[in-house]
């Protein structure tokens, strides 16, 4: 098979960038995909090929920006003149921008390779049925937000036009069926970026380091952890380092460097920026514990199911897709009650102090991502191109006689 990925890649930093890269690779080595055609977002830098992939060609198509008007015509030209059989589109509402024509006129485009008969999936992370548009960071006022709402059940109406909508929790499919009365939709769960053999669930020697990682400023924010830990320092003898991996989201520039420079005066306050994705495992593998900071949550987590790859504990408030997910997949952790930095001290504590606790955590965590391997997940989609494949030949069968 010849197949095209619509998405951003590293060393972008647009989202969903890492979930893109996994999906190529584990695209790249399966037996099926004689080449895989990558239609990604510009970058300076190359693209991050660095994986195997012994018996597929890869053709990487820089072919659109975040937030250009251009975008719907420069990756329709690109997706034409490669001539793929299939095409996977890895998307969520603000891929393509977060101005509202272009981000819009990128959700056409599954529409468009429907109608020319080029079999379509579209991987959609987030609905917009199940986000806090006011702790998600889009907008406070209420009648902003019942537009928000129309525009968004219009777009998923555009969507749905897809051959074929995946989405990663059952309680998205649930309500897209109800709601959009679509036959359409399928659940292929999130998965895991990489099972590494079972790890050593000791830490290295030295402080504990309380980790989290992501990009930061609308419904995630750094504040209440640092503000936790400092009150944990306070109640017990631990040695505790405070890791902040990652940027600040698109929505909230600068929000990283405030931050920085409220809490100036913290020890042991560490800000990677960007990590890029051969150092992920090393900073997942330093920490004893990863922290959720969210007011809300806008899709399937990743960071949980790395943190899961990688056997670590978490701490996470028990809301929206974080509680789907310990629900659906079989993860745990400690949970807190969102925004609130004492429920947040409280939770860290009840893992710092209790090794066994967090070991126990950990291996479950770990379980629980060996149950979905990436690779599953891409031969899920392989899988279900071949059912629209079916669908459109014994159509077109059927017309002929």
């Amino acid at each position: 098979m010849k197949l095209a990925i619509v998405t951003a890649f590293p060393p972008s930093k647009v989202t969903l960038n890492e979930y893109g890269y996994h999906l190529a690779k584990h695209f790249a080595q399966n037996s099926e995909i004689e080449e895989l055609i990558l239609i990604t977002d510009y970058t300076q830098e190359k693209k991050q090929i660095d994986f195997e992939a012994p018996n597929c060609k890869i053709t990487v198509k820089d072919s659109w920006s975040f937030n250009s008007y251009k975008n719907i015509f420069s990756i329709y030209k690109s997706l034409k003149t490669s001539k793929p059989d299939a095409i996977l589109f890895n998307l969520q509402f603000m891929k393509f921008g977060d101005k509202k024509i272009p981000a819009a006129l990128g959700l056409f485009l599954p529409l468009i390779f429907r109608i020319k008969k080029i079999p379509t999936i579209v991987l959609l992370h987030n609905i917009l049925e199940t986000v806090d548009l006011g702790n998600a960071g889009f907008t406070e006022n209420k009648i902003l937000q019942k537009v928000f709402n129309t525009i968004g059940s219009i777009l998923t109406r555009v969507i749905l036009q897809a051959d074929t909508v995946a989405l990663t929790i059952g309680k998205y499919v649930e309500v897209v069926k109800q709601k959009y009365k679509a036959q359409n939709v399928i659940q292929i769960p999130h998965g895991s970026f990489e099972t590494p053999p079972e790890p050593n669930f000791d830490l290295p020697a030295g402080s504990k380091k309380i980790m989290t990682f992501g990009k930061f400023g609308t419904y995630k924010k750094v504040e209440i952890l640092i503000e936790a830990v400092e009150k944990l320092r306070k109640k017990t003898n631990q040695e505790l380092e405070i890791v902040i991996a990652g940027t600040d989201s698109p929505n909230t520039p600068g929000y990283l460097d405030t931050v920085k420079q409220k809490y100036k005066r913290v020890k042991n306050l560490t800000f990677t920026g960007y990590v890029a994705e051969e150092d992920v495992p090393i900073i997942f593998g330093e920490s004893a514990v990863v922290v959720f900071p969210y007011t809300s949550t806008t899709g399937s987590s990743g960071v949980l199911h790395q943190a899961g790859s990688y056997g670590k504990a978490v701490v996470m408030p028990n809301l929206g897709d974080l509680a789907l997910l310990v629900e659906e997949e079989g993860y745990t952790g400690e949970f807190f009650i969102p925004g609130n930095v004492d429920s947040l001290a409280n939770s860290l504590e009840c893992i710092v102090e209790d090794e066994a606790y967090r070991k126990r955590i950990g291996a479950t965590n770990y379980k629980a991502a060996c149950s979905l391997p990436m690779e599953k997940i891409t031969q899920m989609y392989l899988n279900e191109f071949k059912k629209i494949e079916g669908k459109k030949l014994g159509f077109k069968y059927a017309n002929i006689g």
